[in-house]
């Protein structure tokens, strides 16, 4: 029986079905898809083996589907499935043989809807093979080279054939196992793989999903939403402008918010001191800037008790500006771990003056603890301090965060793409 590189259709010399053949003159085997038959492409395709209810793996590739991969057509000839367990777990794949007058055999491989393409790699490495028990010996994670890229050590899987049909330039067993090192550099995946047989090195490159489909016809196949540990990074539609703006905004509310520290704490108008027993008492301050904030400062010399204030505020047509309580509290002692303080003696309420004039605020004291001091009293004195066109932080802070924020996202999201890339690999910190 004579072959050529055109397609054509033969008889499976087991059940008679029609097979087409698409992969050149170096196929070896031609895998039946109706009764399980390998076919012995060398010799007149007679029956090698039969494999039998043989469960297809999943895939949107079929074969004789064309398409471009990496500027090149191939044409799809053969399908295996791959199964790898570890414990309780386990994972498949699909790969397909690809064949090409022009540039010779390639795999194309569909794991958990993304797509890679692989080829047998001729170039050196150093070192010129890296096996399990390499891997097992080295102290740090193992690393390769080639030409000019570096590959570092990713994983180590033993991989099992489930599945043959169509056409391979090599012969493939059911159940036969595979070791293979994967080595991992920033786009690609040298993999040492040895068999009982034999060792090869391929190489591995991830492929644009929907580019990939549309060359094969595939107009309906779902993107996969996850990360693939060769997929590269992408960058988002607006990154760059969202990077720069950010951080530019960011460094604007930053300077705005130093400035706003540097008047936060405004000027002192007035400062008064009442005993514990002459209050009730009330005194008047004068109020220059209307329409900016202004704190009124209370402190009391209270210790290991507390009391609580009464705060009442007129403005200068009598109007009630706000009435409210304050506590301050502090206790101090010592124990196993030494000395220790908490609370304060300080409580303060900001508020803002509509109207300029005299002020006049109120003082009481209508609750304390003062069962430790000889006159009843939980303190001696309070001191009241009046301060305006003071400056808050909080929405200035606020928007600084907010774009700071926006900015370390911007700047890590290829951190963390690569992140995700690892976190397959089984090489631990604790191996470092």
């Amino acid at each position: 029986m004579t072959r050529s590189n055109e397609i054509k259709t033969i008889n499976c010399t087991s059940c008679g079905a029609g097979l087409d053949i698409f992969g050149g003159g170096r196929v070896e085997v031609h895998a039946c898809g109706y009764c399980g038959s390998v076919l012995d492409a060398q010799d007149n395709y007679q029956v090698i083996k039969k494999y039998a209810h043989l469960t297809r793996p999943a895939s949107p590739f079929s074969i004789g589907m064309s398409g471009i991969v990496q500027g090149v057509e191939f044409t799809v000839i053969g399908t295996l499935g791959y199964e790898e367990s570890w414990g309780r777990k386990f994972w498949t794949w699909t790969e397909h043989q690809l064949f090409s007058p022009t540039h010779g055999y390639a795999y194309l491989t569909v794991e958990r809807g993304h797509l890679t393409f692989t080829r047998k790699y001729r170039k050196s490495t150093r070192p010129n093979w890296v096996s399990s028990r390499t891997v097992e010996a080295a102290e740090s994670r193992p690393v390769a080279f080639s030409s000019d890229d570096r590959y570092q050590y990713y994983d180590t899987s033993t991989s099992k054939l489930t599945f043959v049909e169509g056409e391979f330039n090599w012969r493939p067993e059911i159940d036969r196992t595979a070791t293979s090192v994967n080595m991992m550099s920033n786009d690609a995946m040298l993999s040492f793989s040895e068999t009982a047989t034999e060792r090869e090195v391929h190489r591995t490159v991830y492929l644009p999903f929907q580019e990939t489909c549309a060359s094969f016809g595939l107009k309906d196949a779902q993107p996969p939403a996850d990360t693939h540990r060769l997929m590269p990074y992408k960058r988002g539609l607006n990154e760059v402008f969202l990077r720069s703006a950010s951080l530019n905004f960011a460094a604007i509310t930053l300077v705005l918010l130093v400035i706003l520290l540097l008047q936060s704490k405004g000027t002192e108008i007035a400062q008064e001191q009442f005993l514990a027993r002459n209050l009730p008492a009330e005194f008047t301050f004068e109020i220059d800037r209307p329409g900016r904030l202004a704190r009124i400062d209370l402190s009391a010399d209270v210790n290991n008790s507390w009391a609580y204030f009464d705060l009442s505020l007129s403005d200068a047509n009598d109007a009630p500006v706000f009435e409210a309580g304050r506590t301050v509290e502090v206790y101090s002692g010592r124990d196993s771990d030494g000395p220790w303080t908490e609370g304060r003696n300080q409580t303060s309420i900001i508020f803002m003056p509509e109207t300029a004039g005299t002020y006049t605020l109120e003082v009481g004291s209508s609750e304390s603890d003062g069962r430790g001091s000889p006159n009843g009293l939980a303190f001696g004195r309070v001191t009241v301090r009046i301060s305006e066109g003071i400056a808050t932080l909080r929405w200035m802070l606020g928007l600084t965060l907010v774009f700071a924020g926006i900015a370390a996202y911007q700047i890590a999201r290829p951190l963390l793409h690569s992140r995700r890339r690892w976190w397959g690999s089984d090489w631990t910190n604790e191996d470092d």
